[in-house]
């Protein structure tokens, strides 16, 4: 009889080891990161996700377990030895983890975990009013390195009493501002205020232009998708003689082109280089897609309106199909 508890004693004893020595698996991702890779379609995500959801319950299922191997032990050896038997319960129940730490067996208990896992998930997933019940382990989540821009975002709009709103605003767009592209912010062609080249200036057309609100305009030869200078109401009202002008006479012949696709990184790049404050926007055939400021870009990178000359406009977003053409080639064009 003594040999049969002592051989189920031991038994026990291995069981107890290789279960304390397991560590379930947990993702290095956060929470919210692997919600939001599964909602996008990753599987390996949808995997991870459902690992951490359980977790808990794996952890209490191997605390429990632990428990019912270490009474069981105990109770066999001190049936088998009396008072000695005892004494090596109370060794065991001091010592057992740090056994369970040894390298060969984690190594063995996790090969066995990982074999069995989708197992033992089943199992919780089988019988939730019984794990509710047993639950008693909370995971530590440890603080898991940012994986994406959502994840950061994420955090900075729920951060509670850090900062203003305006601050979590400017962070946000900050994240975003190398992924946007000027089509995005630009003004578009439908609501440009241009100028023909061959317009006479004069009181009628100072008063068009000074009912825009705006202090640039493109010159047109043609139609809009002929640029061929910029007109700036401040040299209209240098103008001290009496002739007569043309807005071609008195424009700016320097016209600098940007592509609808380009990032506005390099539109902030290529303001500050070429210190011009107005793009011309085209698209892939050289048509004019629309124009494009420094305020337009800085608006976007703080998150808030300046109140500037496009102000004006409650839409301009809505860009009319167009036709391909070779458009937006004047002498004095330069692109950036």
């Amino acid at each position: 009889m003594e040999v049969a508890l002592i051989i189920c004693a031991s038994v026990i004893f291995v069981l107890l080891i290789l279960i304390a020595s397991v560590i379930p698996r947990s993702s290095s991702v956060s929470r919210y990161e692997l919600e939001r890779r599964s909602g996008a379609g990753s599987e390996s995500a949808k995997d991870a996700l459902r690992r951490e959801v359980l977790l808990g319950d794996l952890l209490s299922l191997q605390r429990l377990m632990s428990s019912v191997l270490l009474v069981a032990f105990s109770l066999l050896v001190t049936a088998a030895w009396g008072g000695i038997g005892l004494i090596l319960a109370l060794i065991v129940v001091l010592f057992y983890g740090r056994i369970a730490t040894v390298s060969m067996v984690h190594g063995l208990a996790m090969r066995f975990y990982d074999e069995n896992e989708v197992k033992f998930l089943k199992l919780i997933e089988a019988h939730p009013r019984v794990w509710a019940l047993i639950h008693s382990v909370e995971p530590f989540e440890q603080p898991a390195p940012l994986s994406s821009r959502e994840e950061l975002e994420h955090l900075v709009k729920s951060s509670q009493g850090i900062m203003s709103e305006n601050d979590k605003q400017r962070i946000v767009n900050g994240i975003h501002f190398d992924q946007r592209t000027v089509e995005e912010i630009m003004t578009p062609r439908g609501v440009m205020a241009t100028v023909k080249k061959n317009d006479l200036i004069g009181p009628l057309l100072l008063n068009d232009l000074h009912q825009t609100g705006h202090s640039r305009f493109p010159v047109i030869d043609q139609d809009i998708d002929h640029v061929v200078g910029m007109l700036y109401t401040r040299d209209l009202i240098n103008l001290g003689d009496k002739q007569s002008h043309i807005a071609g006479t008195v424009m700016d012949p320097r016209v600098f082109y940007i592509n609808d696709d380009q990032t506005l990184n390099h539109a902030l790049a290529a303001f500050l280089k070429t210190h011009h404050h107005m793009f011309i926007v085209v698209n892939g055939y050289r048509e004019t897609a629309g124009v494009v400021t420094l305020e337009d870009v800085i608006e976007a990178l703080l998150g808030h309106k300046i109140i500037d000359e496009f102000d004006v406009h409650d839409d301009l977003r809505a860009v009319a199909a167009r036709s391909a053409k070779s458009n937006n080639n004047p002498p004095h064009a330069s692109n950036v």
